[in-house]
């Protein structure tokens, strides 16, 4: 493949198009754009023609759809099949990811096969207007610095952390071509499949998902401690959240966890309560927009990210906060 061509993005869609896929058609509208090439989009599933009709009014140039009954649920060994054969296909020059459970596992299959490599948990994309190279940002070090990296092996493949771009907004004047393109999936490359799906209750807003965030952590002292958490989130219109301690003690589900082992999430507004500051936790947090920490201790580590601090017991301090909440509200 000599000539590589046009910003491909790949659409992750729940029940409808996935948040992270509009703010990958946003950064990829612009990374086109300044390399004068086409948006591309890609969506794999079973019936998806009202996906892929949708998809036009975010900005793809063209809207590439595969259509197959084994398609119907997310599997690794096909979607990577029927993405590289696509690939071959359209020589793209940027192909991008979401940094989610299915972007962390489709993206480094499909950089095999295409024999280049991948830049993950990117937070910045921007074009070197000299080689005309993507230029990568992302964390390292535990989010305590940031590095740009640049490849120049192609396709260049990245994954991008969700709520680090703006999404594309929704406009029906767009135009863009829906593509279906054929490629018969031979039930002999899946190797896995799925026996079984568990769906977790959950109420409110997703972690990942929340423009605010109530974190607690091991200064909690005990699962009583995340009712008023649970309290000023809901005062706040925000989620719950929890360091790594309290998830391991029980006080909280797994799956409030942020941090390097947990979810990595930029909200608007995030509140440290009784959290250090571990490299861990703030790897999957220092990105928000606004840190507020609350902690005991004036010399923990969280103090040294946070936007605001308050030096106290959290004890004394969230009453007042929802109190005063309460009588804004």
């Amino acid at each position: 493949m000599d000539e590589y061509r046009g910003v491909l993005v790949f659409c992750e869609v729940e029940e409808n198009i996935a948040p992270i896929t509009l703010e990958l058609l946003q950064v990829g509208r612009k990374l086109a754009d300044d390399l004068g090439v086409e948006l591309l989009t890609v969506v794999l599933g079973s019936d998806i023609k009202r996906i892929a009709d949708e998809l036009v009014y975010f900005g793809p140039d063209k809207v590439y759809v595969i259509d197959d009954p084994l398609l119907k649920s997310y599997n690794g060994d096909a979607c990577t099949t029927v993405l590289e054969r696509l690939c071959e296909a359209l020589n793209p020059d940027i192909i991008l990811f979401g940094q989610t459970s299915v972007g962390r596992d489709l993206a480094p299959r499909l950089s095999f096969r295409l024999k280049t490599r991948l830049t993950t948990d990117c937070i910045d994309l921007s074009i070197d207007q000299d080689t005309k190279l993507l230029l990568q940002t992302k964390p390292v070090y535990g989010g305590n610095a940031l590095a740009v990296y640049v490849c120049e092996v192609k396709p260049q493949i990245v994954t991008v952390r969700s709520k680090t771009m703006s999404p594309i907004a929704y406009d029906e004047n767009r135009k863009g071509e829906v593509i279906e393109f054929d490629t018969e999936i031979d039930e002999l490359i899946i190797r896995t499949t799925v026996i079984e799906k568990v769906k977790e209750e959950a109420t409110g807003i997703k972690l990942e998902d929340a423009d605010i965030i109530v974190s607690g952590g091991r200064g909690i002292g005990g699962p009583d401690g995340f009712e008023q958490i649970e309290e000023l989130s809901k005062l706040l219109g925000g989620a719950v959240g929890a360091s790594r301690p309290p998830c391991d003690l029980g006080w909280a589900p797994s799956t409030h966890q942020v941090g390097l082992t947990g979810k990595i999430v930029t909200p608007n507004l995030y509140i440290a309560v009784g959290i250090s500051g571990a490299s861990q936790h703030l790897a999957g947090m220092s990105e928000s927009k606004r840190i507020v920490a609350i902690n005991k201790d004036s010399k923990a580590n969280i103090f040294k990210v946070a936007h605001y601090g308050v030096v106290g017991d959290y004890k004394d301090i969230l009453p007042a906060f929802i109190k005063k909440l309460g009588e804004l509200k």
